[in-house]
């Protein structure tokens, strides 16, 4: 089954699934995810003083504010460990040693009892539940794909009771990350459908660029923080209730 989906004045014809990204499209988890990189960059700081600082600015965050567009916010665990680790070798550490360091920061902090992801922490944005039903209900298949873990997107279904919309949890669980376009074929392999019928949904530049890389059916960027960069989208919204559906095509 595909259908046509409009947005705004763009209509894209025969579409059967549309992949959205979690963080930012789907979850509102900016102000999570900035204590996690404060967190990190502390746990850091204590054993090597001086470099805590210049840590939160490779996250993305200044004037305890997260930059929705910066590493904490869009990039994968293993890309935050590798640029804590340099930072950590900056400091005259060996590099297996400076990643040690980080990793046990970053399990420190995901492991703590005072900082868990859940519905009240991270909520859905207040459309997502509703504009997934009713894409749902057109038939469309609906997948997450997302720089957080396989094991974390799982968690967020699970937790919001998605369940019957969501068909695909896909993260990233190894070296292959956001833009590879391997990863979006991969997911529509999942979803049994073709990449030239499906949408990519998502809140940043590599959302959009795995879109356009993996020759998808087209690319929609949800500006929810005034994200101009994101130009080469198809088209840019600021709401997910700005998808909507025209008619069955088949």
């Amino acid at each position: 089954m595909s259908i046509a989906i409009a947005c705004q004045d763009l209509k894209f014809e025969d579409i059967s699934a549309i992949i959205f990204d979690k963080d930012g499209t789907l979850e509102n988890s900016l102000v999570f995810w900035r204590e996690v990189g404060i967190r990190r960059a502390r746990i850091i700081d204590a054993q090597i003083p001086g470099v805590g600082e210049p840590l939160l600015m490779s996250f993305g965050i200044q004037d305890n504010a997260l930059d929705p567009t910066g590493l904490l916010a869009v990039g994968s665990r293993q890309e935050n460990e590798i640029a804590a680790a340099a930072y950590i070798a900056e400091t005259g550490r060996s590099w297996f040693e400076a990643k040690q360091i980080a990793q046990e920061a970053f399990r420190e902090v995901s492991e703590s009892k005072y900082l868990i992801k859940n519905p009240e922490s991270a909520p859905l944005f207040p459309e997502v539940r509703a504009t997934l039903e009713f894409l749902a209900s057109k038939g469309l298949k609906l997948g997450i794909l997302s720089a957080d873990s396989t094991e974390e997107v799982t968690n967020f279904v699970v937790n919001h009771q998605l369940e019957d919309y969501i068909k695909l949890n896909m993260g990233v669980d190894d070296e292959i990350t956001k833009p590879d376009p391997r990863l979006f074929i991969e997911a529509c392999q999942a979803l049994e459908v073709s990449p030239s019928q499906t949408l990519m949904v998502g809140d940043s530049q590599v959302d959009i660029a795995l879109g356009i890389s993996a020759n998808a059916a087209g690319t929609i960027a949800v500006c929810r923080h005034g994200n101009l960069e994101l130009s080469q989208a198809n088209i840019q919204i600021s709401n997910l209730s700005e998808i909507q559906t025209l008619s069955s095509s088949n």
